[in-house]
């Protein structure tokens, strides 16, 4: 069975778009439709045509080019069951344990609350790829705007929990402010030195750093590490719940 191809590039202002092909059956999906005229510019440089979006939530910012593409493409529109009458155009309400296939490939559905109330995320395990949206960010993950720290805490340890080699792929590249502030919570992490470093390397030369592995995620992400004995410590919440050192994370990046 041949791989799927994957496609990204840079769309609106630190969005990043994703086209995922089936070279067999020629089935080819968008993750979320940022603008539309990006991706239809994607598609024609890669000679693929559009056969469905796979929807993370309901932002604009991820919906707003489903009305101009489905009408050009007809394609398909999957999105978070819970999110159903805020999203455009949606064909395929899908939930937790869902399956979506993209020509021979098949994706997992995944419940990744917390950013907002329905977002779920797209696991193609065959594939070893993951499509986040913006649940889990390279060395970040999304506000809370719509659920708690104890929701999103749940849903990033379900990707946390994917094999280490899976690779992660984001809705924005956020990630050298994401590394600045990392390191004001685990100055001492050489790991994520190494890896700021790196990314510094990247945005000088105009490079993504994306996308990235949940492997490299648990090394360096703050959000995903709240059980170091060293942020704990420094968070003054040792042996406190993770959910809750978690959320102290996330309330000082707010104010970062």
């Amino acid at each position: 069975m041949a791989k799927l191809e994957i496609f990204q590039f840079p769309t609106r202002a630190d969005n990043y778009g994703v086209l995922i092909h089936d070279p067999e059956t020629g089935a080819t999906a968008s993750i979320d439709a940022p603008e539309a005229g990006p991706i239809q510019a994607a598609l024609a440089q890669k000679g693929w045509t559009l056969t469905d979006i796979l929807v993370t939530h309901h932002h604009g910012d991820h919906t707003a080019g489903i009305g101009p593409l489905k009408s050009k493409t007809g394609c398909t529109v999957y999105g978070p069951a819970r999110e159903a009458g805020l999203i455009p155009g949606l064909d395929v309400e899908v939930k937790e344990g869902d399956t979506v296939s993209v020509g021979h490939a098949d994706a997992t559905v995944i419940d990744t609350a917390g950013h907002t109330r329905g977002h779920v995320s797209y696991y193609f395990p065959n594939e070893g790829v993951v499509f986040v949206g913006d649940t889990l960010f390279s060395v970040g993950c999304g506000k809370l705007l719509e659920g708690d720290a104890p929701t999103m805490w749940a849903s990033l340890s379900k990707l946390a929990g994917l094999p280490p080699e899976t690779k992660v792929f984001c809705g924005h590249e956020y990630t050298g402010a994401n590394c600045r502030f990392a390191l004001t919570i685990e100055p001492e992490n050489t790991d994520l030195q190494a890896r700021a470093a790196e990314v510094a390397k990247n945005d000088a030369n105009g490079r993504p750093s994306l996308p990235t592995t949940i492997g490299l995620e648990l090394a360096t992400n703050p959000f995903l590490r709240a059980s170091s004995a060293e942020i704990q410590a420094r968070l003054g919440l040792e042996g406190a719940p993770l959910d809750e050192v978690f959320g102290e994370v996330r309330r000082r990046k707010d104010r970062f």
